[in-house]
């Protein structure tokens, strides 16, 4: 039985008890979502992740870290400091993208060394093992992407990003569309290049109940993925992406007719007034099923500051609906991120989900920023720092610009808080500082 068929005859996985405690729900409420298919547990039973994640409804916004190799930079050892890194700074879960080196050995070590949930796109190695055996990706056929599929459940892959929606008629679409920046998705491109070549449908569309019947084997989640997302905010809320979103909608229902865990992946490049639009669009088209956003970036003209774009757009989206986070990096549009580009897109997207999650009323969420608020009006340093995202930074700058005073150094005697301290509260400010 898959979880989902679990859910629904009302058994109770250790996995449901263990993840209800940390959302502060009840078992069976959490069991009803998951039956429901408004909430998924990326979970494969031969990883068997010891760190799960519960995404979509009434749970807290997770934030996703891509971690994966190219051919430039096939440097495994890389790679796993990412996922450290990753792992310290509070991912819930990580994708492996690589395209360069030995993906295989690359993907096998990455599951080994994960606790977290871990997702492929697994149309990479199909497109990789074509262009190795026929010289094309174009020559990759049905049987290649399905037994990689296959492959990558059997080692343990917990979600994977599969293009259904890119379909002939979505395809017919772009092409009337002018679109700016046409296809961005690496995915979505490969299956473009396929379907026009070999004039056929896409075969993750065509044959979804086969694909349907693989994740039931392995009970591995689908992640519907949006091989048309908008990656200019010109092209955002077009007549394409919305094409293939109602297409994924259906796809959505047929997946949990069949019993199996499926979120929906979005956009992509939206400007500000748009995105708590297409928040509200897929989970209507969708069901409510949990929803991946990519950002959103919320402008195109910030190349090495995209993590701060992508966490204005991230938490908009999340505060109107958005579950699961898909950090962005310095890095994007640019290179392969370094461990640091790692390390500051994944706090930016943390904060993005932490403000959305205050604005959703998550149990807790308020709780953090009341104790640091706290702490900051006593200048007890130690405990901000022990409350903050990124204490390492804290204690950095702190060291760097020390000050002679109790206060920090940019107010110094100045400090509004010490002064209302010493002359509101009775000293309050004085009594606890470090």
């Amino acid at each position: 039985m898959t979880l989902v068929d679990k859910a629904r005859k009302g058994v109770f996985p250790p996995l449901v008890k263990k993840l209800a405690r940390e959302e502060h729900l009840d078992p069976e409420e959490l069991l009803s979502l998951i039956a429901s298919g408004k909430v998924v547990i990326p979970y494969n039973r031969y990883h068997s992740p010891t760190r799960p994640a519960a995404i979509g409804l009434r749970m807290r916004t997770k934030v996703n870290v891509n971690l994966g190799t190219s051919r430039d930079y096939p440097d495994l050892k890389s790679e796993i400091a990412k996922l450290k890194i990753s792992l310290r700074y509070g991912a819930d879960a990580v994708m492996d993208l690589s395209t360069g080196g030995d993906i295989k050995t690359i993907r096998k070590k990455l599951l080994a060394l994960s606790p977290l949930p871990l997702g492929t796109v697994p149309v990479y190695q199909a497109a990789i093992e074509a262009i190795s055996r026929r010289g094309s990706i174009v020559r990759m056929t049905e049987d290649d992407l399905f037994a990689v599929i296959e492959a990558q459940a059997r080692e343990g892959v917990d979600f994977m990003t599969v293009h259904c929606g890119l379909t002939l008629k979505a395809v017919e679409r772009l092409k009337k569309q002018g679109r700016v920046a046409d296809i961005v998705s690496r995915g979505g491109a490969f299956h473009l290049a396929w379907m026009l070549y070999n004039e056929q449908e896409n075969p993750l569309y065509a044959r979804f109940d086969r694909l349907l019947e693989l994740a039931r084997k392995y009970d591995f989640t689908i992640s519907l993925g949006d091989g048309l997302r908008p990656g200019s905010v010109l092209d955002a809320s077009d007549r394409p992406q919305i094409e293939e979103l109602l297409t994924l909608g259906e796809l959505v229902q047929q997946a949990r007719e069949a019993g199996v865990q499926a979120m929906v992946e979005g956009p992509g490049h939206v400007p500000l007034d748009q995105v708590a639009m297409n928040m509200q669009l897929q989970k209507r088209l969708c069901q409510e099923a949990p929803f991946y956003v990519l950002g959103p970036l919320v402008t195109d003209i910030a190349p090495g500051y995209d993590h701060i774009v992508s966490a204005i757009g991230g938490a908009l989206a999340a505060a109107a609906g958005a579950d699961f986070l898909c950090y962005v990096t310095p890095a994007e549009h640019l290179g392969l991120p370094t461990i640091e580009d790692v390390k500051e897109g994944l706090i930016a997207s943390r904060i993005a989900a932490h403000a959305a999650d205050i604005v959703k009323g998550y149990p807790g969420a308020l709780a953090r920023d009341a104790e640091i608020s706290r702490a900051r009006k006593k200048l007890d340093w130690d405990k901000q720092q022990e409350l903050c995202l990124d204490p390492d930074k804290f204690a950095e700058i702190r060291r760097r610009r020390k000050s002679r005073t109790k206060a920090c150094s940019m107010c110094g005697e100045f400090c509004a808080m010490k002064i209302v301290g010493e002359f509101l509260n009775g000293g309050e400010a004085d009594d606890t500082c470090s």
